[in-house]
């Protein structure tokens, strides 16, 4: 029988159709062999399987009713399945080599069955020859569609990928909190990659350095997922052998488990549980460190993860890992500036009978860090007290660091007793100081000028007065007993470390009860209104009654600071005045003669005895002798005692002269220079105060039995020079 190339052709369709399954088979076989990343997934593999042999009965039925190759129907879902070859991350290569080997089984099937049904050579040359083009030409048009498809696929998922890389580094980050940034990496996960997410970082506790790998102890900080309850928690238990762990827990991983391999390697992995369910777990590392691991769940969407969806979760972790890793090193330095700041700040405040006080410090919102505020109470001599705010330019440590060191230089100066204008002179030369030294460090972080702001006030409870200076600081407040709280009006200084510009002080008068209020400016200014309204503010919260100063401390930070942290550190101080009456008080003046001598001691007697204070006749009567003594022999006129009577006994003589007395060891035959030495082995604390005009040398003796000279070693008697 004859064929033309037409007929033979369809004959061999014919005779091969029966037989279709055995020719989807062998090209299975050979895709298999060839193109294994076809088959690795089972979804994957069932979707090349229908491809094969949708594309073999539509070939083999084109040929056998002879339809031009470009007429023949490809499959309905040829494009789709190009497009999921494109979302699963299979490589382009992969379907371009599986279709010519597949044509290329069909084409051979055909050809072997050409000589079965023809012995005319020259028929079955013209067959082959047709078979090839009509081959060729199917291919070339279903390898274009679907080349097509997956590009536009391809494409369209790469330009997804970089949208949800941007929308991840605007989302996670945004603040310094580790379980912010932990929340915020798995609500953009379960919006665009995952069902369900949780994150375990490697236990930091101390928090003074990086997690340790070798540990695998790790905390739950976020679980989110899509559904309630986060029914994910038993693939856990199928894939890592652990029970369902809750937020804020401490857990350990089995060790040879798919996270504690992913801590130990820091490489990611992608899992399948089930038919419908798979994993990814990403390390969560940064600069050189693993922090943690990740895990991505997907059960609820169709698709399980491929090779692209892996690449997506390490950028979005990494962008996450980096901001934790931010976060953790913020936290630690803030807990260390923090920690050093409360360290330097007083833990107390001395007890003394001038003022009632109560204080409060305050940090900034996180993500300004410590800052210099400080406050203190200084016991002065005289039953005065020191009342100090300052504010240090600048946040993090050294800012704390800087206001250490003036405080310590504000206790030294308020020591040897400076009046505030003069205090504030010398501090400004200790900041000018510690900038030029800072200026020449070359570590850049510290390097830079220092500046700081302080008011300084010394409140007098005898003369019920307060001295005030301040270095560009804001005013202070003042409430008096009848509710009136007004602003005090002081002269204005420049702020500290400025240099060559003088500083002022004013008196005013406190009466018994009055309320004055010292804090810094992050107390009154904020964002949402300017200093006078802050002003304002203050002065109606102090008018406020309360059962405390402490309650009025509480009352005040409520009014002007935010629910929250404030938008600067804020340090406040309030003191409540009072004052010692002439019953504790008791004053003589005194002739420069040293016949006076006899008639003080005998005067300071009586008052002991009315004070009820007679144990201390003796020693008191001592150091007021060599007080008024010294004022005799090298002060001026006019010369006064004062006796002050409150928690100690303390002894003032004041004279017209500027020379300080200096303590000094006698040699063994000079007639003087033991006095002072008496004095210090006698009184709790003595010392000298220089005013605009003369001084005043005062010592402290404290009240309760004295046991003078039970022992040699009491007053070291036999060290003295020239004392039997």
């Amino acid at each position: 029988m004859d064929f033309t190339a037409d007929s033979l052709l369809s004959r061999a369709a014919h005779e091969l159709s029966p037989r279709a399954d055995e020719l989807i088979r062998d090209v299975e076989q050979c895709l298999r062999r060839e193109v294994p990343e076809l088959w690795d997934e089972p979804d994957i593999a069932q979707m090349t399987r229908e491809n094969v042999a949708e594309h073999v009965i539509a070939l083999l039925f084109g040929i056998e009713h002879g339809v031009e190759p470009r007429r023949i129907a490809q499959p309905a879902a040829d494009a789709e399945r190009a497009r999921r070859l494109a979302q699963r991350g299979k490589p382009v290569t992969a379907m371009m080599r599986s279709a010519p080997l597949a044509h290329g089984r069909v084409l051979d099937r055909l050809l072997e069955e050409l000589p079965r049904l023809s012995n005319d050579a020259e028929s079955i040359n013209a067959a082959a020859r047709k078979l090839i083009a009509l081959s060729i030409q199917y291919m070339d048009r279903t390898s274009e569609t679907g080349v097509l498809a997956f590009q536009e696929e391809r494409d369209r998922r790469v330009q997804w990928r970089l949208s949800v890389v941007n929308e991840a580094s605007v989302r996670v980050g945004t603040t310094l909190d580790i379980a912010r940034t932990a929340q915020e990496l798995a609500d953009l996960a379960t919006e665009q990659l995952a069902d369900a997410v949780t994150v375990d970082l490697l236990d930091t506790s101390s928090g003074d350095a990086p997690p340790a790998k070798d540990t695998l102890v790790v905390r739950r900080v976020v679980q989110r997922s899509v559904m309630d309850g986060y029914p994910e928690t038993t693939c856990l238990e199928a894939i890592c052998g652990e029970s369902p762990v809750p937020l804020q827990q401490l857990h350990r991983y089995p060790d040879g488990s798919p996270p504690a391999r992913a801590l130990v390697t820091g490489q990611p992995s992608r899992h399948h549980i089930g038919p419908s369910a798979s994993m990814l777990l990403v390390p969560l590392c940064a600069r050189g460190t693993t922090l943690g691991v990740a895990h991505f769940f997907r059960h609820h969407k169709p698709d399980a993860y491929g090779d692209e969806d892996l690449l997506l979760a390490q950028e979005i972790a990494a962008r996450a890992a980096v901001a934790i890793d931010n976060a953790r090193r913020y936290t630690h330095a803030r807990a260390t500036a923090l920690t050093l700041q409360r360290s330097l700040l007083p833990h107390g405040t001395p007890a003394q009978s001038a003022v009632e006080v109560a204080c409060r410090y305050l940090p900034a919102a996180t993500n300004l860090g410590v800052g210099g505020d400080w406050y203190d109470v200084i016991q002065l001599s005289g039953a005065r007290v020191a009342l100090v705010v300052g504010d240090v330019v600048g946040h993090g440590i050294h800012a704390a660091a800087t206001m250490g060191r003036l405080r310590t230089a504000v206790r030294t100066l308020a020591d040897i007793d400076l009046p505030p204008d003069e205090l504030l002179t010398h501090l400004d030369d200790v900041v000018i100081r510690l900038s030029s030294e800072v200026s020449a460090q070359t570590d850049t972080e510290s390097a830079g000028d220092i500046g700081a702001t302080c008011l300084y006030a010394v409140y007098d409870p005898v003369a019920g007065c307060c001295t005030l200076a301040r270095a560009g600081h804001v005013l202070p407040t003042v409430m008096t007993r009848d509710g009136t709280a007004d602003i005090l009006e002081l002269p204005a200084g420049p702020p500290l470390g400025l240099g060559g510009l003088p500083f002022e002080s004013a008196e005013i008068d406190l009466p018994e009860g009055s309320l004055i209020a010292l804090y810094t400016d992050g107390l009154i200014e904020a964002l949402d209104h300017d200093i006078e309204a802050g002003l304002t503010r203050l002065r109606q919260a102090l008018a406020q009654s309360s059962t405390s100063l402490e309650a009025t401390c509480d009352t005040v930070l409520e009014a002007l600071l935010p629910a929250d942290r404030p938008h600067d550190d804020v340090a406040l101080l309030l003191a409540r005045t009072h004052t010692l009456g002439d019953s504790q008080v008791a004053t003589w003046d005194v002739d420069a003669d040293p016949a006076e001598v006899a008639r003080v001691r005998a005067s300071v007697s009586e008052q002991l005895t009315t004070w009820g204070l007679a144990e201390l006749d003796f020693t008191t009567e001592l150091v007021v002798s060599e007080l008024v003594t010294n004022a005799i022999r090298y002060g001026r006129p006019p010369i006064q005692l004062r006796l002050i009577h409150d928690r100690t006994l303390m002894c003032e003589v004041a004279d017209a002269g500027n020379t300080t007395p200096h303590l000094r060891r006698a040699r063994a035959f000079d007639e003087g220079g033991r006095g002072l030495f008496l004095v210090a082995q006698l009184a709790e604390h003595w010392g000298t105060r220089h005013a605009r005009r003369g001084k005043t040398v005062w010592a402290e003796c404290a009240t309760g039995t004295p046991e003078l000279f039970s022992d040699a070693a009491a007053l070291d008697v036999e060290g003295i020079s020239g004392v039997v």
